[in-house]
């Protein structure tokens, strides 16, 4: 087995309450079969999420950050999508600027009743950060 092929990718996901959060219990007790490799976080809405979440969970070893929230126009807090897509658009310049790959950010909108899309966002982050390798731009060195 190569290296590429052991290597999983660690994401970290941040998941609006009221949908992408429900969505993917909705993909678990559905018993529907995705990659484990996201690291779920519950936010109150994805209008919520700073840019500088997204840069620490890189620093912290993420390999991939998702970032999913209600689909546009059925936001709980009625703009925080729209918010989140404009903010989270300048996330990956802002990624790009400091040497990482812009495919290791991700944005879905996804309801409470999209068990299979979540798991189908997932499995499509996870195959497409395996050819990337492990992010090492902006992980903390150790002393």
């Amino acid at each position: 087995m190569s290296e590429q092929q052991k290597y999983e990718p660690k994401i970290v996901a941040f998941l609006c309450k009221w949908c992408s959060s429900a969505g993917s219990d909705l993909a678990g007790v559905s018993r529907i079969q995705y990659p484990a490799n996201a690291t779920p976080i519950t936010v109150p809405c994805s209008g919520s999420v700073s840019p500088m979440y997204i840069l620490s969970a890189l620093k912290k070893g993420a390999d991939g950050v998702l970032v999913s929230g209600c689909h546009i126009g059925d936001c709980h807090y009625m703009e925080g999508n729209f918010l989140a897509r404009r903010k989270l658009h300048l996330v990956k310049e802002l990624l790009q600027f400091c040497g990482v790959e812009e495919n290791r950010f991700r944005m879905s909108w996804v309801s409470a009743a999209e068990g299979a899309k979540f798991a189908e966002v997932v499995k499509e982050f996870v195959e497409d950060l395996r050819p990337l390798g492990p992010q090492e731009k902006l992980k903390a060195k150790r002393a």
